[in-house]
């Protein structure tokens, strides 16, 4: 068993632990934040420095690439790092621990984003491909590479929801680690593209289903359960965690950086006000948000996600440490919760979050409103320039392909096909009964946002 969750940890180690001082100084804890999300790891180490630099080897060539660190970077999905990273992409991380120093995956790795040829803290990652960061780099190891339940079906997703079940199923409610694994019904079929960081801001839930109270700081420490982190590892980051939820609530979602037509965005204004904002809010200086979870039936989107959750899992997290976050006469007040559907998003950088519906089964906001252009099976180039974005139709440059079944699972991996579990892109019908040009104010409107 011990042997087992050494390996465990290697493979699901997502963020890093070192402890450091802080000065007399201390800066505010937003800017606290920030360094601490940009300069440490929150989990030990996974690789050996080593494997990054080998990891070529295991892609089928003869020799390193010249341009390494940018090879490595469209492998894998991982964008530049936009501060000091010692050379390594977002994501990735310089650490220690139990095996010595070596590199870790961090936050970033899914919550670290590049759109039109930048790269943003906190947008999600979308052209990630978890499988084979982890299988590469275990294999340059000189390990099996082989994962216990798939990281990734489709690249810019990730089975974060299995990852956080398995780290689970080795804990006690005390977070001390168990004998023998317990079965919380673990699936690795939900497809996740996460929400970016800075709508936090307005949400009072948080994931997917809107499953969590956005105030928990506990609830954000979950990939810190790998089996080489100790319970008192774990328990004495929450300030830090703080110091970083803080920071996340300060983050601004970025500009859209081409053309807006002026005149066609204040009609889409009032089109999105009359048919949008009931479930998405309002923008601008008195801007609303009505957090309001819509029923599965009635948005009709891949039930899986929502369906993926045994109750076991929900009352292992209710009994466990991070849900007795505050004490007191009021009791704990960030249990997970059963809701009834999926919480709809504020819409804030809109244009920069593509692609669209919680697991990325549909690439542009024009599909979005228009369920009868969605694609069936495609693929996109993984890249995140200027010319690999769509500006009209808001969203990745895709194409359509048949899905020969011959293909590695590497290549199998970019394309998207939504008659596979977990990846339908039916539902949110509600731009259907729009006119052609009522769409393209709409589209014209939220690229204000």
């Amino acid at each position: 068993m011990l042997r087992g969750l050494i390996i465990a940890g290697l493979l699901l180690a997502g963020l890093g632990i070192q402890v450091f001082g802080r000065p007399a100084d201390e800066p505010r804890a937003a800017e606290r934040g920030r360094i601490a999300l940009l300069t440490r790891s929150f989990n030990p180490t996974i690789w050996s420095t080593r494997a990054y630099d080998n990891a070529w080897r295991q892609w089928g060539l003869a020799e390193r690439p010249a341009n390494y660190e940018e090879a490595v970077r469209e492998r894998y999905g991982l964008p530049h790092a936009p501060y000091a990273n010692d050379g390594y992409p977002m994501g990735l991380r310089n650490a220690g621990g139990l095996l010595g120093k070596g590199l870790s995956t961090d936050c970033l790795v899914c919550h670290g984003g590049s759109i039109a040829g930048q790269s943003y803290v906190g947008l999600p990652s979308a052209s990630l491909d978890m499988q084979a960061l982890y299988e590469d780099l275990a294999r340059a190891d000189g390990r099996s590479g082989s994962t216990p339940f798939i990281f990734s079906n489709v690249r810019g997703t990730t089975e974060a929801g299995a990852m956080a079940i398995f780290l689970y199923q080795l804990r006690q409610p005390d977070l001390n680690l168990r004998i023998t694994r317990q079965n919380l019904g673990l699936r690795d079929d939900l497809c996740e593209d996460p929400p970016a960081w800075w709508l936090l801001r307005k949400k009072k839930t948080m994931y997917q289903t809107g499953s969590n109270d956005a105030r928990s700081v506990r609830s954000i420490m979950q990939f810190m359960l790998s089996p080489l982190n100790p319970p008192s590892a774990i328990k004495k980051e929450e300030t830090t965690f703080g110091d970083i939820q803080a920071f996340i609530l300060s983050l601004e979602p970025p500009k859209y950086p081409f053309p807006i037509n002026s005149e066609l965005a204040r009609k889409g204004e009032g089109i999105f006000r009359a048919t949008c904002s009931r479930c998405h809010g309002t923008y601008g200086s008195d801007w609303t948000y009505p957090n309001k979870i819509v029923a599965i039936d009635v948005i009709g989107t891949d039930r899986n996600r929502f369906e993926g959750f045994k109750p076991e899992s929900g009352q292992f997290y209710n009994q466990s440490w991070f849900a007795h976050e505050k004490n007191g006469w009021l009791g704990d007040e960030y249990p997970v919760m059963k809701t009834a559907g999926y919480q709809a998003p504020p819409l804030d950088g809109i244009w920069a979050t593509a692609p669209y519906l919680h697991n990325g089964s549909v690439p542009t906001v024009y599909d979005l409103l228009n369920s009868k252009s969605r694609p069936r099976i495609f693929t996109r180039s993984y890249r995140t320039g200027v010319e690999d974005y769509d500006p009209i139709k808001l969203g990745w440059k895709v194409h359509i392909v048949d899905d020969d079944g011959n293909l590695s699972p590497f290549e199998r991996r970019k394309i998207y096909d939504t008659t596979r579990p977990g990846r339908g892109n039916g539902g949110h019908t509600f731009g259907d009964d729009l006119t052609p040009e009522e769409r393209m104010a709409v589209i014209e409107y939220l690229k204000t946002l």
